[in-house]
């Protein structure tokens, strides 16, 4: 049986004319403008919040290197001279000097006192399974929603009846029981991440649950742990409400106390430029403490996503 096979067209011979067929010319491929009205929408959100935070912020500070009469004639401009009378007026005779060191004890020593406590809750509640422990993780969430103006009387008469008003040390344990449910929801969550082969192998080695603990787990948590500090750091440094209730004695004041003071009694005496440098002087260990840990906190806040 023979089958019909079409030939193969020849080549054609030189000098003979080709056919043209009807091809479509060449399209580049059009770029794709999706999502370009949403990035500029948000760059130009970002940009214009971030002017709302920095333009203040650089007012206040070129504020503090005036005098009163700039303040008040000029206050967009630039100083004419920089006036350091401002910030020792402010350093020494408005006590600010004091205020400062108070702040370092109580937000250091809470800090420490919250990192380590939490810690160590949150180690247990993540890793080890006992009656009870959905509970008191659900009770620690519960802390972080109840409103503190609420507990302000009773906490006012329990720190009175224990002896503790009026003291460092007193402030410091209610920073730390106030701190205390965010730092073990976000702890907890972070050490859930965590692998737990290397702390088996440690348990077969030998090693007990406090060392495992102290010298395996919570270096592997280092990320967290300066995120947490972070957060608590800013809102411990910031408190007002809580030291305004439990200390009320003007020699241990802390910063935010020493601000509203400074400004009611330099309202009268027209020092604006002393309040001025005293606002900067408390913003400037904030500034300070975000500028040298942003990159650990960025860390620590999406180690549990990429993990």
């Amino acid at each position: 049986m023979k089958t019909t096979e079409t030939p193969a067209p020849l080549p054609a011979e030189s000098g003979a004319p080709i056919a043209k067929t009807d091809v479509p010319p060449y399209a580049p491929p059009k770029e794709k403008k999706e999502g370009t009205v949403l990035n500029v929408f948000s760059h130009g959100v970002l940009v214009i919040w971030a002017f709302m935070v920095v333009l203040p912020l650089l007012w206040a500070v070129m504020t503090s290197f005036k005098d009163d009469r700039s303040i008040f004639s000029s206050p967009w401009s630039l100083p004419d001279s920089l006036h350091f009378d401002n910030w020792s007026r402010a350093w020494t005779q408005a006590n600010m000097s004091d205020y400062f060191l108070n702040t370092v004890l109580v937000v250091g020593g809470s800090l420490i006192g919250t990192l380590v406590l939490g810690s160590m809750a949150a180690y247990v509640l993540a890793r080890f399974d006992f009656p009870g422990n959905r509970f008191i993780y659900f009770l620690f969430i519960g802390g972080m929603s109840f409103p503190i103006m609420l507990a302000l009387v009773p906490l006012f008469y329990v720190v009175n009846n224990m002896g503790l008003l009026n003291t460092i040390h007193g402030l410091i344990l209610v920073y730390i029981a106030y701190s205390l449910p965010f730092t073990v929801f976000f702890l907890t969550a972070f050490f859930r991440t965590l692998p737990t082969s290397i702390a088996e192998a440690a348990f077969v080695d030998g090693a007990s649950h406090s060392r495992t603990f102290f010298q395996i787990m919570l270096p592997m948590a280092k990320p967290g742990l300066i995120s947490v500090g972070i957060f608590n750091f800013l809102g411990q440094w910031n408190q007002y409400m809580l030291p305004t209730v439990l200390n009320t004695d003007p020699d241990k004041r802390v910063l935010t106390q020493g601000l509203v003071q400074l400004a009611v009694s330099q309202g009268y005496k027209g020092d604006w430029s002393g309040l001025f440098a005293g606002l900067v002087m408390a913003m400037l260990p904030v500034l300070a403490a975000y500028i040298i840990f942003q990159r650990q906190v960025v860390q620590g806040l999406t180690a549990g996503a990429l993990k």
